[in-house]
């Protein structure tokens, strides 16, 4: 069965991303299109470089050709930032891309985006999970592939240009210039390569990579831009003295950086870095927008610079959601996807890339010079983030614990409220917090703690998990 969770449908390759739910998920955005009145206006569809990628989106055109419905397929395998923009660049009301984003290689998915190239939201996936319960896979019919093309209703397209060019006029690229940068790029063998590389030629930046090539198994590693996965682009900024390491995820809407110093930067912090950058030396004006389990530290900044920072539920499609009602300058979340006010209305980790690559030209500042400076002006905060597997049984029990039952261990701060937006979340009066909620990506449950020290938030983290016997 196609069920969507917060990044779209993501099922492991030869159990349930097979070609007859993919195609019967195709079937119900037949329906979705033709009961909208949209199906004229045709609908894009990109792919990465995840096993069967390219002949799930080949499959997917084939159903809508079969409909008469034309459909546009990048023929390269892209960024998904890039379906996002050509889907609200060319006014389509929708887009597909074929990607499980940085889940691990066995698996495959599909993201579906809406007008104005936004994540679909809750509703427009539960419409969609009605088409498809109400579809008989009978129904699903196909034309050839050829016969498509042959017809217009299957078009072969590469729009990396002027995806690329809409980056490069919204950035300072001749500050970029001037500042002779040396960077270190790591696609983790995913999409971004070569719009990286372009970017930061096109800024006559010195450009070193590693783990640029096609690799279906993504080194035997997870395609995510973490502490461990970025262990190889650590060494290379710190053996090649580069100013800065930037990594992307599997279809490059995340990003991860290593700074100058060699250290990881967690997603928390490139957040606060680009919104202070943006407010004060952009001189740009507006709140920025997280979710739950996204660092405070983003309060305190929009605090200093007389903004409001909003809180959100997990999900991109709620901070997207946010950002367009309250007309943020910034929206992100924790596990490294940001977007910025004025370009896509969803995460773009190339772009986020560009930023920062800009924010060192135009500062004159190496990113941990910058980081420091914030620091100063707004105080620390230290996060502790675990991750634990669970049985069926174990989750139900959770869950009744802490959302049903709503108990709580016992903690030593005063709690000044609880909220149960997206899981469970404990706010202390100290302006500390520790949330607890399940993954709806992966089969886990996650703990996020912020405190004013490290040891205060391992503490709280761990009266959590003895208190629900995750151990």
């Amino acid at each position: 069965m196609v069920k969507f969770g917060t990044g779209g449908w993501r099922a492991v390759i030869g159990d349930e991303f097979i070609k007859s739910n993919i195609q019967l998920l195709a079937t119900a955005m037949v329906k979705k299109m033709k009961q909208e009145g949209v199906a004229d206006k045709g609908i894009v569809i990109g792919y990465d470089r995840r096993f069967l990628s390219k002949e799930a989106m080949q499959w997917c055109s084939m159903v809508f050709a079969k409909a008469g419905i034309k459909s546009y397929l990048v023929n390269k395998s892209s960024p998904t930032p890039l379906i996002m923009f050509y889907t609200m660049k060319h006014e389509f009301p929708y887009g597909m891309m074929i990607t499980a984003s940085h889940n691990p290689s066995l698996y495959n998915g599909i993201k579906v985006f809406t007008a104005g190239g936004r994540d679909a939201d809750e509703y427009q996936t539960a419409e969609i999970e009605g088409y498809i319960a109400d579809t008989d896979p009978s129904e699903v019919e196909e034309m050839e592939y050829a016969e498509g093309k042959e017809k217009g209703l299957i078009t072969e397209i590469y729009p990396l240009n002027e995806y690329l060019d809409n980056i490069l006029n919204s950035i300072n690229v001749q500050a970029i210039k001037d500042a002779n940068l040396k960077v270190c790029i790591d696609p983790l063998y995913g999409v971004s390569e070569t719009s990286l590389s372009t970017i930061l030629y096109t800024s006559r930046c010195e450009v070193i990579k590693i783990h640029d090539n096609h690799d279906t198994l993504f080194g035997r590693k997870l395609p995510a831009p973490s502490a461990d996965t970025l262990r190889d682009l650590q060494n290379k900024v710190l053996d090649t003295e580069s100013n800065i390491g930037l990594a992307t995820d599997g279809d490059a809407d995340r990003i991860g950086v290593i700074d100058d110093t060699g250290r990881f930067l967690h997603p928390n912090d490139i957040l606060v870095l680009l919104y202070y950058y943006l407010v004060k030396f952009k001189g740009w004006k507006g709140p920025v927008v997280r979710n739950i389990a996204t660092t405070h530290m983003l309060d305190k900044v929009a605090e200093k610079f007389g903004e409001k920072c909003y809180e959100v539920p997990v999900g991109f499609k709620h901070i997207s959601a946010k950002m367009n009602e309250v007309d943020a300058v910034i929206g992100g979340e924790s596990s490294g996807g940001l977007t910025v006010r004025g370009h896509i209305k969803g995460k773009d980790g190339v772009y986020a890339a560009a930023l920062l690559v800009e924010m060192i030209a135009v500062t004159g500042k190496n990113i941990s010079e910058i980081y420091r400076d914030i620091e100063k002006e707004c105080g620390q905060i230290f996060m502790e983030e675990r991750s634990y597997k669970f049985s069926a049984e174990k989750k139900a029990e959770i869950f009744k614990t802490l959302m049903e039952d709503k108990k709580l261990p016992e903690l030593p701060y005063i709690i000044d409220h609880v909220s149960y937006l997206d899981g469970c979340k404990v706010y202390f009066r100290n302006g500390g917090w520790v949330v607890a909620r399940f993954s709806g990506t992966e089969p886990l449950l996650r703990i996020f703690c912020e405190m004013g020290s490290a040891k205060e938030a391992a503490t709280v983290s761990e009266l959590f998990e003895e208190y629900l016997n995750l151990k």
